[in-house]
């Protein structure tokens, strides 16, 4: 075993026995052969005092002695409430996404290798002292020879192999876990590291994060709504992202805020309709928005417009999640929850032979107390967060793209809230996702279908004339006429089977599909 990996062992363990980790593992029922291995852990012989602290508050402090990469584990396990107790997310969301900076050496020397010259030559000016310090990068200000303000974000030196080591022994400690632990599976704790292995390397890939900020741009162009920095692609390198320099107020500087006589009512209701768009519109939203990567334009108080930074973390979602998700939306505001448990089981998001009536009564019981509040007072995001919990019950899968969206509701309405405590998310939202629902069945959406359905159409009839010319060469076996009618049945089967996966519903946009299964009848049928 590499000495990293046991120097790293060796500093989990002493954060693990200072905080009294341990105490919070063996509180869970564990079988009788794992509760008793407590007994040869020899730290656990010695008298150790009670900490004053919650489990929570344990958790967070030693997550954050162990250092970045435990530090981000903990933000990202934050956002998954359908899975924590409610005072362990409270708590873990308190941590906070500033650290100590690495030396400026190091990160000049990186900038300079990434981009092949010295940081004098890319730039007219240059400030070692960083602006920001996060828990992968840190930020420096400058200005391009061209006299644009810019800032570099750099990763931090040197996180790969310290992030290998530390994600082998969380996967470890995640699959000991689910083996010795019902409750433990409940959690699902190597996905949950699954999912945190994609995050953290995705982070560190900054061209990554550089066209996701040029994509959130691009579909915000000229919008009141949402302004995003212009990316510096010829500065841009995997370890290295310079992108314009913005000045706005931070989201949470309320008094700022008020001082410049903004329209708060307003700043919180663009804030759900820029969710939403980028959710239903786009299917490219920013899953991060987290108060530190908000800010509020001191342009237009009266008519404010907000910006987003750090695109590292982008979800999106299927047509098919979004027009369920729609659906799902609107129906629990009408409180037809046979419609919400139908929709769940024709989605796929719970297996079939789920029984729609008692997964209906699950959901009402769930619900129905939510409702009696006025609507300005429902959670939409606790909401949501109740829907997945509930289905868990009915072996509901985890949907990656739906927590993320789950996490960034959250995040919106909190902050929609906090700007204006009045804020009525339904109210804002009904109409968005009632138009949206209007657009995908109106015949411009359905002439787009058409278009995109006849775009396939050479190349489904390349592959059936394929299919028809290699029936048609001689076998050196002896052919019958049975072997080719047989043949001819296989090929309309096979039509059929590619129509229906096409789609058929009664639209004119799904001729394409009709015409296949049509076709393929044609072929199994005739004599």
């Amino acid at each position: 075993m590499k000495l990293l990996a046991v120097r790293r062992l060796l500093r989990i363990q002493r954060v693990v026995i200072r905080y009294q980790l341990d105490e919070m593992l063996f509180e869970l029922p564990l079988p009788f052969w794992l509760r008793a291995l407590s007994c040869l852990l020899p730290w656990r012989w010695l008298p150790r005092k009670p900490l004053a602290l919650s489990r929570g508050a344990r958790l967070r402090l030693a997550l954050e002695d162990l250092g970045p990469i435990f530090i981000k584990f903990g933000q990202l396990l934050s956002t998954r409430r359908d899975l924590l107790p409610p005072d362990i997310a409270d708590e873990l969301a308190r941590l906070q996404d500033q650290v100590p900076p690495f030396p400026e050496a190091q990160a000049i020397a990186l900038i300079e290798a990434q981009l092949g010259a010295p940081v004098s030559e890319l730039f007219a000016r240059f400030d070692s002292q960083p602006l920001a310090s996060a828990s992968v990068a840190q930020v420096h200000a400058a200005q391009l020879k061209s006299g644009e303000q810019v800032v570099v974000k750099v990763v931090r030196p040197g996180l790969k192999p310290v992030i290998r080591q530390d994600l082998a022994w969380l996967f470890l400690i995640a699959r000991i876990a689910e083996k010795a632990s019902a409750d433990a599976r409940r959690l699902r704790p190597v996905e949950v590291v699954s999912d945190y292995e994609k995050t953290i390397f995705d982070e560190l890939d900054l061209l990554r994060e550089a066209a996701n900020a040029s994509q959130l741009r691009r579909n915000f162009d000229g919008s009141p709504l949402l302004y995003v920095p212009q990316v510096y692609w010829d500065l841009c390198r995997h370890q290295v992202l310079v992108m314009e320099r913005i000045y706005g107020i931070p989201v949470t500087d309320l008094a700022t805020l008020a001082d410049q006589r903004t329209d708060m009512k307003l700043l919180a209701e663009r804030g759900v309709e820029i969710f939403f768009t980028q959710v239903f519109r786009d299917s490219f939203f920013h899953a991060d928005m987290h108060p530190g990567n908000i800010f509020v334009s001191t342009r237009t108080p009266w008519s404010p417009q907000y910006i987003a930074i750090d695109c590292g973390i982008i979800g999106s979602l299927t047509d098919e999640d979004q027009d369920y998700l729609a659906r799902n939306l609107i129906a629990f505001f009408k409180r037809d929850y046979r419609k919400v448990a139908q929709l769940h089981i024709d989605s796929g998001w719970v297996p079939a032979d789920t029984k729609v009536n008692e997964f209906e009564a699950a959901i009402r019981t769930v619900c129905e107390p939510i409702f009696e509040k006025p609507l300005k007072d429902i959670s939409f995001g606790q909401l949501l967060l109740r829907l997945f919990q509930t289905a868990r019950r009915f072996n509901m899968e985890v949907q990656p793209q739906l927590v993320l969206l789950q996490k960034t509701l959250l995040n919106i309405e909190g902050l929609g809230r906090q700007l204006y405590p009045d804020l009525d998310l339904w109210s804002t939202a009904q109409p968005f996702l009632e138009r949206w629902m209007r657009e995908r069945i109106s015949p411009l959406h359905l002439l787009r279908n058409l278009q995109q359905q006849a775009e396939q159409v050479p190349h489904l009839s390349q592959i059936a004339r394929e299919t028809l010319e290699r029936l048609q060469q001689p076998v050196q076996v002896q052919t019958s006429a049975s072997r080719d009618h047989w043949a001819l049945r296989l090929l309309g089967a096979a039509l059929i089977g590619a129509g229906a996966m096409q789609g058929l519903a009664p639209l004119l946009a799904t001729w394409p599909a009709w015409l296949m299964v049509g076709g393929g009848l044609y072929l199994v049928l005739r004599r």
